[in-house]
């Protein structure tokens, strides 16, 4: 799966990881992110009654698709990646399962939707957990990823600048949307709808607190977010044969 290294998710599984989320530009982040989970989940037919959100065991997330009446089970690496999910207010509304990233327990098709968030650009075979999203999703797969597009085509040479800033960032890999949307096509799935998150990267958020989020939101208002945001979470739908 990564080699060596440990899976991703039990990095984003771990207390040291939700602290990152405690202050109110990780609230923020948070708050954008669900926005956009729930405007792409209601994002017209088909409706959604189960989901499956893989490397989620952080918990952050799971809320919007139980709101939404959508039966969510959450598969992580191991049962150490459920730490938060498990002392969350949705630990008793969620299933949580342990398997492989890269070899989901599950049959084909087992899932109306499927999701992976803040995972595919930590992941070492970007292209497999891809396939097997798409294998379990009866309807449809929201990912999400950072693009290089924008500033975030300088991400490689300004990652110790924001290392500095955020102390515990993880390293990750951009991508172009059309690498995304090509692996989601072999598996018969098409892009439907695009949420880009953020104009200012987190680490100037992180920096200037109040004063950027205000700057944001104006930025979101009058659609310059939906441009140049980063990262993106996509929705893609499995193909109707004629």
């Amino acid at each position: 799966m990564t080699g060596l290294l440990p899976p991703p998710d039990l990095e984003t599984g771990s207390v040291q990881y939700a602290r990152r989320f405690a202050g109110p530009s990780g609230a923020y982040l948070l708050d954008i992110q669900d926005r956009g989970l729930r405007d792409l989940v209601d994002d017209g037919p088909p409706l959604h009654q189960s989901a499956l959100d893989v490397g989620g065991g952080h918990g952050q997330l799971v809320g919007g698709l139980l709101d939404m009446g959508i039966q969510t089970t959450v598969l992580g690496s191991t049962a150490d990646c459920a730490e938060q999910l498990l002392q969350g207010a949705d630990a008793g509304r969620v299933d949580y399962v342990t398997g492989d990233l890269l070899a989901l327990p599950f049959p084909d098709g087992r899932f109306d939707l499927v999701t992976s968030i803040r995972l595919l650009a930590h992941i070492d075979d970007p292209d497999r957990l891809i396939d097997e999203l798409c294998r379990v999703a009866r309807y449809s797969v929201i990912v999400d990823y950072p693009t290089l597009m924008g500033a975030n085509a300088l991400s490689a040479a300004t990652f110790p600048i924001k290392r500095l800033i955020e102390k515990d960032t993880r390293t990750y890999r951009s991508f172009w949307p059309a690498r995304i949307e090509q692996a989601f096509r072999r598996n018969g799935f098409a892009p439907r709808r695009r949420f880009k998150q953020f104009s200012a990267p987190m680490g100037l958020h992180r920096l200037a607190g109040k004063p950027v989020r205000m700057v944001e939101e104006g930025l979101r208002r009058i659609g310059v977010t939906s441009l140049i945001g980063n990262p993106v979470l996509q929705r893609f739908d499995r193909e109707r044969k004629a």
